[in-house]
């Protein structure tokens, strides 16, 4: 497994991406009229976006107080120090939990049975056996102080025992999330975009597909002229932590 860890890691980037598109792939409906009755739609698109908004709020609140500031170095599990403090003292990969939470949303959202059902079993695997490479990378480096750390903080289920007062003693920095979250923002809310537009307008908008996708030719370039305008203000230095 952790060999197969060490895999995924190089291409994790790209693993959220890819995952992202295939929900736009035809599939049979996970809620559906006869089993949840004549507004069986609104299950899925209220279930979904609080699921997936609960899923950007933990990577938000885990970036915004301490961050891991490398990740991954050459493509390889790479850690300068051992980080403990901010939402991983809640839990130990905070970020995947949230990115666990965004995928499962959108899932929901798109009402996809075989996204729900085969593909989330996938991402499930994939990012366990990450997590094991990473754990035996740490536990290689940090020896006592990562078993310590192990033995007090559970490894996906969050602990919300003492939230607020983590909260309370530190600073969130919003300006670290922004530059931090700008491309996984701009993919996500793109996808969620287009699911509602493609999907809900009717229920929604009580529109045709032509008004939905006049729609999408005005919401799609404008998070792309938010994105553009992030990157530009992160590349040039006048935007930073």
């Amino acid at each position: 497994m952790i060999q197969i860890g060490n895999f995924f890691f190089r291409y994790r980037n790209w693993l959220f991406i890819l995952l992202y598109g295939l929900l736009f792939l035809p599939s049979p409906e996970l809620f559906t009229a006869s089993s949840c009755g004549e507004h069986y739609w609104y299950w899925p698109l209220a279930g979904g976006l609080f699921v997936t908004v609960l899923g950007q709020a933990v990577r938000g609140a885990t970036i915004g107080l301490a961050y891991i500031v490398r990740g991954g170095k050459d493509k390889k599990v790479y850690a300068d120090d051992l980080v403990t403090t901010g939402i991983f003292s809640h839990c130990r990969n905070p970020l995947y939990v949230g990115n666990i939470l965004m995928l499962l949303g959108v899932g929901l959202l798109a009402n996809s049975l075989y996204y729900v059902g085969i593909v989330m079993p996938l991402f499930l695997f994939i990012y366990q056996a990450i997590v094991l490479a990473e754990e035996n990378f740490l536990r290689s480096k940090f020896g006592k102080a990562f078993d310590t750390y192990c033995g007090t903080v559970n490894r996906w289920i969050p602990n919300i025992s003492g939230l607020s007062k983590t909260f309370a003693s530190m600073e969130f920095n919003g300006r670290r999330w922004i530059l931090k979250e700008y491309n996984t923002q701009f993919v996500w809310l793109a996808g969620i975009a287009l699911l509602i537009l493609l999907k809900y307008n009717e229920q929604l908008l009580n529109s045709d597909r032509e008004h939905a996708n006049q729609l999408l030719w005005i919401v799609i370039p404008a998070l792309a002229i938010g994105y553009a305008l992030v990157r530009y203000l992160k590349k040039s230095g006048k935007f930073t932590e």
